[in-house]
């Protein structure tokens, strides 16, 4: 297959990402081959290696949040990363951050550090579909960082917040759900 047909295979595939099963599927090509090819379209720029094994086609309007919310399911944007995008924290994170309910984990991913952070079964709750990918809303991305910084995995000064932009029915809704010492934090918060 060759590389112009290749790349209108993928665009018509509608992914905006490629792992190497899919790109395999798609140029019908063996593992080895497929590098060869691959190695060959990313020197032209024709496709970019996002992390090790995803690849995207420049200018499909892949969105790092959308990519990193499919390839570490279920997750959700969440902690300093939702807070920055809803205004709450004033700091852009280097990070963009992630809640899950499994394994804490981080990758590199079109040149940013992605981090997946563990939370319980029982507290992953408190997001909506946004622009193809999972967020939390902005008082349960507040709770899931002070939830983490009460465990020492975290942190995050009380100051730092602008709290005035959250729903305080919704904060005490959700806060209900998490442990006493997140509940006596919120309280100093507030």
């Amino acid at each position: 297959m060759r590389d112009v047909e290749l790349l209108k295979a993928l665009q018509n595939t509608g992914k905006r990402f490629f792992t190497l099963a899919d790109l395999e599927k798609v140029a019908g090509l063996g593992r080895e081959s497929l590098y060869v090819t691959l190695n060959r379209l990313s020197k032209r720029g024709t496709i970019e290696r996002a992390a090790r094994g995803v690849y995207v086609v420049p200018g499909s309007g892949a969105r790092l949040e959308g990519i990193a919310g499919q390839l570490y399911f279920p997750c959700y944007l969440s902690f300093e990363s939702a807070l920055s995008r809803f205004g709450v924290l004033n700091l852009v994170p280097y990070a963009v951050t992630f809640a899950t309910t499994r394994k804490t984990k981080a990758v590199d991913l079109l040149g940013r550090r992605v981090e997946y952070r563990k939370i319980k079964e029982e507290l992953y709750f408190g997001f909506d579909l946004d622009d193809g990918h999972y967020a939390a809303r902005p008082e349960k991305a507040l709770l899931d960082l002070v939830y983490l910084a009460t465990l020492g995995k975290a942190s995050l000064p009380l100051e730092e917040p602008d709290i005035g932009r959250l729903s305080r029915p919704h904060l005490m809704d959700f806060a209900r759900r998490f442990l006493s010492r997140v509940m006596k934090w919120l309280d100093d918060m507030l």
